[in-house]
């Protein structure tokens, strides 16, 4: 089975994507799955544009390859003193719990790409393949900016009004993200009614009613996710939680620990780690705030501040009860390979339909 399309005839790729999956994809892990075939991905929303520049000089050190880079397109954090103190207050007994006392105050920990000058210039000068947006879009001038520069452009989306933007603001492609997905949904207003399409409907529905080529994203974990998802109409389909076991990611022993436990079996779409909607392992931290739906989290990225500060703390006891395990629907089917390895087994997956069950056993990985 072969795939040619807009999207891989333009990259000279294999239909794979790597979620970009900012603080768990490594130069390392993008160059690997390029070289195999696919495309790597590296999340520089959370990096400097110092420690960014670096990822993506590392990542061209260690491939030739096509690779994608993402941006996060959020608007900035309105603040409100009252909200987050009394988010504080909420979270002071698991402060308390792990050795210390809250934060008197919070910090909004990441810019927004659609206010960073610097970010978007030095883009301009490394020239990857390819930039990605989520959480929305930056102006048509610098889009148009990457694309005259020869840069491939992907934007996501959670339902058809995004993805009608994201084709009116000339980006060249979409990612369809299911609320099946890990991480953090693309939804553009957090605020605003979100359907939460699965990743099926959502494709079809875009297939359908758009030009541009399509991306299907969320709960795809092995080639025979990826047949269905070019079977419904998809280009490509982009994958994160399958790729965080694999030994080139910047998964600690705890995340790894987690997702190969019982408790992947449970994840659950939450604001409470960031302010925004997100999907990962069910821990405490959420469960104590279901336990007050009342008291909402501050704006993304603010929240993230306290809950980083927080898993710090017990960190530093050996306890990972309050971390940002993100990780989709399909995580039990998580697979511990080296990152070129498992591109090949989604390859051959994909290509002649081999049951996954019916493979070798993945090689033992440091997770």
């Amino acid at each position: 089975m072969t795939s040619s399309n807009p999207l891989t005839d333009r990259l000279g790729i294999q239909p794979i994507i790597q979620a970009p999956m900012a603080g768990v994809a490594t130069p390392e892990l993008a160059a690997a799955v390029s070289n195999a075939g696919g495309l790597g991905s590296l999340g520089i929303g959370a990096s400097s544009v110092e420690q960014a520049r670096s990822m993506i000089e590392r990542t061209q050190a260690l491939t030739s390859r096509p690779f994608n880079v993402n941006v996060f397109c959020h608007a900035p954090a309105v603040r409100d003193a009252a909200r987050e103190a009394a988010w504080l207050a909420h979270l002071a007994p698991l402060f308390r719990e792990s050795g210390g006392e809250p934060p008197t105050g919070l910090e909004e920990i990441y810019r927004s790409f659609l206010e960073d000058e610097a970010a978007f210039e030095m883009l301009l000068e490394t020239r990857p393949a390819v930039v990605s947006f989520h959480f929305g879009l930056p102006s048509e001038a610098r889009i148009r900016a990457l694309r005259e520069a020869g840069i491939y452009t992907l934007a996501t989306a959670t339902n058809l009004q995004e993805a009608r933007e994201i084709q009116a603001r000339g980006v060249d492609a979409i990612v369809a993200q299911g609320d099946e997905a890990g991480g953090h949904r693309g939804c553009f207003d957090p605020q605003a009614d979100d359907e939460r399409l699965s990743m099926a409907v959502l494709v079809r529905r875009l297939v359908k009613e758009l030009a541009l080529p399509i991306v299907a994203a969320g709960g795809i974990m092995d080639g025979q996710g990826i047949r269905a998802a070019l079977a419904l109409g998809a280009s490509a389909a982009q994958l994160g939680t399958a790729f965080i076991l694999c030994p080139e990611s910047a998964a600690n022993d705890g995340y790894c620990s987690t997702l190969k436990s019982e408790r992947a079996e449970t994840t659950r779409m939450t604001t409470t780690l960031s302010g925004r909607p997100a999907r990962g392992i069910l821990n405490r931290l959420i469960r104590h705030a279901d336990a007050m739906p009342e008291t909402m989290p501050p704006a993304y990225p603010v929240a993230y501040d306290a809950a980083k500060r927080l898993n710090a703390a017990a960190a530093g006891l050996g306890h990972h009860e309050f971390a940002a395990h993100w990780a989709g629907q399909s995580a039990p089917l998580a697979r511990e390979f080296p990152a070129g390895e498992l591109v090949s087994q989604l390859i051959q997956e994909w290509r002649d339909g081999t049951d996954v069950e019916s493979l070798p056993s993945a090689l033992p990985s440091p997770c």
